[in-house]
């Protein structure tokens, strides 16, 4: 079937308290081929991990979708029932959260757990089931998963933990995976084999990835494209090389000039790493004008004002920014 297989259309999510309702996500709109990587990257509280939780069905109170499309393979998915979300996660659209140890169950050998998803989707019975779980485990380079199909979570490292959260996504081989930082607190040298192993099966599988980060460097290494979120608003689109070749929005300039380079210091001396002053504002405190406007160098009267609106750029790209040029 043609044409894009997730689209997220003018996405609103609304925080409800009893004082006020306030617009977490605002006018989030994205697509993603099959098959491809796309990333979503900002700071923390930026909205990207609620983004993916609506895109999954998983929003609780107080956050509820107030407004858009998520459309599956040209199916509208935001209002399906719960009977139907069942049946979507984990058979066509799969999550890695960002901590393996809340997300699995203490309670349940980590086998059984990547079992169940061969059991609730293909109809497997639990034997045969098994024998796939350490297969499973195999596939994501577990040793002796003979074995560690039998442990429990809290006996597993904190990279083995990840990688049995990468086994139970991949079990039914989703159309579409949803890795919300799923290199959190791994050393350096795991993080590139989780990502390098999620890549290498997702290729395999034909699975579109999601990925959500903080880490722009990490996410322009294995997406395509890359959109960039502040406040609860997208600020910029474009290929991960146009990104770091020629950033439109201050914030994504921001977001780049913070990362270390290799060979920088031989070159220039040691230098500090450049800062992006200030927070991401809180949901009930978001500035008039452009969002960005209170820890921008470039902010004149208009961003304090007047919101900007999108500005296309070429090859699907976008940017919010009043002086984008």
């Amino acid at each position: 079937m043609s044409g894009p297989l997730l689209r997220v259309e003018d996405l609103h999510i609304a925080l409800k308290t009893e004082a006020a309702t306030y617009n977490a996500v605002e006018k989030v709109s994205f697509e993603i081929g099959r098959g491809e990587a796309f990333g979503l990257v900002g700071e923390s509280g930026c909205g990207k991990s609620i983004t993916a939780l609506s895109v999954m069905g998983l929003l609780r109170r107080p956050l509820s979708l107030s407004g858009g499309r998520i459309i599956l393979d040209n199916e509208e998915i935001q209002d399906a029932s719960v009977a139907e979300w069942r049946r979507l996660r984990g058979k066509r659209i799969a999550m890695i959260f960002q901590e393996p140890m809340t997300a699995l169950n203490p309670l349940s050998p980590v086998g059984r757990q990547i079992a169940e998803m061969f059991v609730l989707h293909q109809g497997a019975n639990w034997n045969e089931a098994m024998d796939r779980a350490e297969d499973a485990l195999r596939q994501v380079q577990v040793p002796s998963p003979e074995r560690r199909i039998k442990d429990f979570p809290h006996q597993l490292s904190g990279g083995m933990r990840q990688r049995v959260m990468i086994a139970i996504a991949l079990a039914c081989s989703p159309e579409l995976l949803i890795a919300d930082e799923p290199t959190t607190a791994l050393d350096v040298t795991v993080q590139a084999e989780i990502i390098d192993l999620m890549a290498e099966l997702c290729a395999a599988k034909g699975t579109a990835i999601l990925m959500i980060s903080h880490d722009l460097g990490l996410v322009a290494n294995m997406c395509r494209r890359v959109a960039v979120m502040y406040a609860g608003r997208i600020v910029e689109q474009q290929d991960a090389d146009a990104i770091f070749a020629a950033p439109r929005h201050p914030y994504t300039q921001g977001l780049i000039n913070s990362l270390p380079r290799l060979g920088e210091r031989s070159r220039r001396g040691r230098q500090r790493l450049q800062e992006i002053t200030g927070v991401v504002p809180s949901i009930a405190g978001y500035p008039s004008g452009c969002r960005f406007n209170p820890r921008c160098a470039a902010v004149t009267d208009i961003c304090r004002s007047v919101s900007p609106e999108i500005t296309p750029l070429p090859a699907d790209g976008l940017v919010r920014c009043h002086h984008h040029g």
